[in-house]
This record gives C-alpha cells, structure tokens and sequence, in this order.
C-alpha cells in the first residue's frame, strides 16, 4: 500500500512538476551583448561549462552586439518566456545604455527576469601623471582654479566611464568635459599622452599603466578597498563615499520564465561561482565574484542601480549622440 502510494503521490501535481523536471528542455543559449573577444564574451565564456554540466544543458554563446548592447538586450526579452534563453546583464549595457536612449524596444522591467550577481570591477580614477595631484580633493582644488574645465575619456557615449566621470564631476563640483571614444585602448592612449586629463575604468586595463608610472591611480571608486589593488585608497576613504562606481555582471533571462528555472539557473551560477578555477579566471579579468543570495536580491540591485544612475543622467543631461 505505502508502495502504492508513492507512485501515485506526484501524479497529483503532474502540470507542475513535469515542468519543474523539464527544465532545461534543450540546450539553452547565453546571449552576449556585444561582439567576441571583450571582456564581456571572455566573462560569459568562463562561466558557461559550469552552468553546463550543472543544468544538464549545453550552454551556446551568441554575441549579439550593437546599440551599447541594447540589441543582444532586445533578443532576450522577445525570446520565449521559459528561461532557456539567458542574459549577460551588466552596468553599461543594461542599465546606463538603456538610461541615455530616448526610448528601447522593451520593458526593462517586465521584460527580464534577473537571475543572479556574478561580480564587479569597482572603477579606478586615473589622472595623467603630470598632474599636480594624488589625492580626489587635490583634483578637485585643480579643476576649482583650472581656467578651462578637466577633460575625462571613456570608452563611448553611455558606457560606465561616461557616467562615472559624470558623477565624479558632480561630487566634486567641478567642470569635466566627456571625450568619448571608440574603445578602452584609445581612450587609455590620450590619457597617457596627456591629451585627456582623467580616465575611469576597470582595473585590469589600467593595471599594466599604473605599474608602468604612465598613468597615476588618484581613487578606487568604492566603499572598500580592492585585493586588485590594495594600496589605493578608496573615495570614501578620501571623504567622498558618493562617487562609488563598478563595471558589473550578472546573469538575466526572459520576463515571465517559471521561478523553478530561475533558480535552477541561480543555483548552476553560484556553484560555478564558488569553483576555484572559475574564481581564479574571473579575477584574472579584474572581476571580483560576489554570488547573491537569492535572484530577488540580484533583481533589487539591478533596480537600485537604474535609479541611481538615472539621477545622475538627469543631471549630465546626457544622451545618445
């Protein structure tokens, strides 16, 4: 009788649990917004053949760049809603390129499910090295008496450098006038050759300059210092806690998936997380993993952020060009 019973039991709720063991159904796809060989490809990359082997699934990249990423953005909340279809989700693409549009082709809120956190980059402040200054406020007391405004360069109009450098100049009270260009490498050369006073950035790609002496680290723009680089001291060491930025990824899917896949796919991404290879290759590219406990807390960080940085566009008056 008990045998009986057991066999009986999950036929009570066959509609749900059928769906629950099915997933994932299909290889599922891991969509990069933005075209392979940067930084965002090699992050999704790493993380894919732990997400495998946990869902049972071959995960298949697509990098589906253009649009500052609002295009690979667009794919997945017009994909079908059952949680194959995941997202790369990060601070440029997802929330500062969408800010600066005057409209997307989606709902940012209703069109995304959010999975979990990966890790972030905080953003270090770099001046030319021929500046008089070392420190933010010595910065700012040279943009105060400068005659013209202090230039800033970023890798494009609605990356986190732009805003970054937006929302410094705002702290600080001074003028900074944005130079964007195509790409971290040139931007980094005109700072170097002094063409441009100021970058914000990632760690990993100024790393080699800043050991070089051929750019100055002034300000980590976080709360707390970073094993990247732990002897620069952070801005709210330096007494601006306000300017407090990071490049950052997680994980998103299609709006409306079931909340069984959802965690399933945040239960893969911890465990990858958590293996020390992965952990190695990931701070190898200046990102520091930070699993979030639940995808609710990644989806409140996600709306958080839009809110912050919308503040700060507001203000900058900035636009797609």
């Amino acid at each position: 009788m008990r045998r009986r019973h057991t066999l009986l039991l999950p036929l009570l709720g066959l509609p749900g649990l059928a769906r629950a063991q099915s997933f994932p159904a299909r290889p599922m796809r891991l969509i990069i917004p933005f075209a392979a060989g940067g930084s965002n490809d090699i992050i999704g990359r790493i993380l894919i053949e732990g997400l495998a082997t946990r869902l049972g699934q071959p995960v298949v990249v697509e990098n589906r760049g253009g649009a500052g990423g609002i295009l690979g953005n667009e794919v997945v909340a017009s994909a079908a809603p059952d949680g194959h279809t995941l997202l790369l989700t990060g601070s440029g693409s997802f929330v500062s390129s969408g800010l600066i549009q005057p409209r997307v082709p989606y709902d940012w809120a209703r069109g995304f499910s959010h999975i979990g956190y990966i890790g972030a980059s905080p953003a270090v402040i770099a001046i030319n090295p021929a500046l008089p200054a070392r420190t933010l406020a010595e910065f700012q007391a040279l943009g105060k008496t400068r005659g013209q405004p202090m230039s800033y360069a970023s890798p494009g109009v609605g990356t986190t450098g732009h805003v970054t450098g937006a929302l410094i100049g705002q702290v600080l009270g001074i003028g900074l006038e944005h130079v964007p260009y195509r790409g971290t490498g040139p931007a980094l050369q005109d700072v170097i050759a002094g063409r441009v006073d100021m970058i914000s950035n990632a760690a990993a790609p100024l790393q080699p300059f800043l050991q070089a002496g051929t750019l100055r680290g002034i300000a980590l723009a976080a709360g707390r210092r970073s094993d990247l680089l732990p002897n620069l001291a952070t801005a709210a060491e330096q007494g601006f806690p306000a300017i407090d930025s990071a490049t950052w990824f997680g994980l998103s899917t299609t709006g409306g998936s079931p909340a069984a896949a959802v965690t399933a796919v945040h239960a893969a991404l911890n465990a990858t997380l958590a293996e020390p290879d992965v952990r190695r290759r990931l701070l190898e590219q200046g990102l520091e993993p930070e699993p979030s406990p639940t995808p609710d807390d990644f989806a409140r960080f996600v709306a958080t952020e839009r809110e912050r940085w919308a503040a700060v566009i507001r203000t900058a008056r900035i636009t797609a060009e």
